[in-house]
């Protein structure tokens, strides 16, 4: 069963107060980058990085990563591990707001936090998502939430993207109907 709990225009609005509460807990900082996890976190990125040059007049640097290789549930990491899309000094010193989809339990951003790390020093690292759905494993908060959904286990949130899927929306999916 799919239950649509945000629509189209609440999800515009939803990603606008994120960037919103960037620029007022940055005040407006030109020293951000923003690295969205592939796939919809960086679409998700790429949205962002738009508002802040509208209501700005910034530029704020954008990459995608892939952690696919850097993930713990890997059987065995391959020994060449990919090489994140940003360099040193794309990082170093910089505020990096990490943004996700969904915040489950953590360990895509754990991954994340690897890869950027692997590569430079940044000054500090910030998470952004647009659903926390609660059931961490690991110690680790965002620090910008567009909606907290608590969910049960058997439970999964979808995020749709026009991007890729034609439309914007989350819904709540129950796996014991599917």
């Amino acid at each position: 069963m799919h239950k649509e709990i945000v629509d189209d225009k609440t999800m515009k609005r939803t990603l606008t107060r994120i960037t919103y509460e960037i620029i007022e807990k940055n005040k407006g900082n030109q020293n951000l980058i923003l690295i969205g996890i592939k796939t919809r976190g960086a679409f998700l990125a790429e949205r962002i990085q738009m508002r802040l040059q509208q209501l700005e007049e910034i530029h704020v640097p954008e990459f995608a990563l892939d952690i696919t290789h850097w993930r713990d549930d890997q059987p065995e990491r391959e020994a060449e591990i990919s090489q994140p899309p940003f360099q040193a000094e794309d990082i170093n010193n910089k505020h990096v707001v990490l943004v996700d989809d969904v915040l489950y339990t953590g360990r895509t951003i754990r991954a994340a936090l690897d890869a950027i790390m692997n590569v430079g020093r940044p000054s500090k690292i910030s998470l952004a998502v647009l659903v926390d759905r609660g059931h961490r494993e690991l110690p680790i908060r965002a620090d910008y939430v567009g909606k907290n959904i608590p969910t049960s286990h058997r439970e999964t949130i979808q995020v749709l993207m026009a991007e890729i899927d034609d439309e914007d929306k989350i819904e709540i999916v129950d796996s014991r109907s599917e």
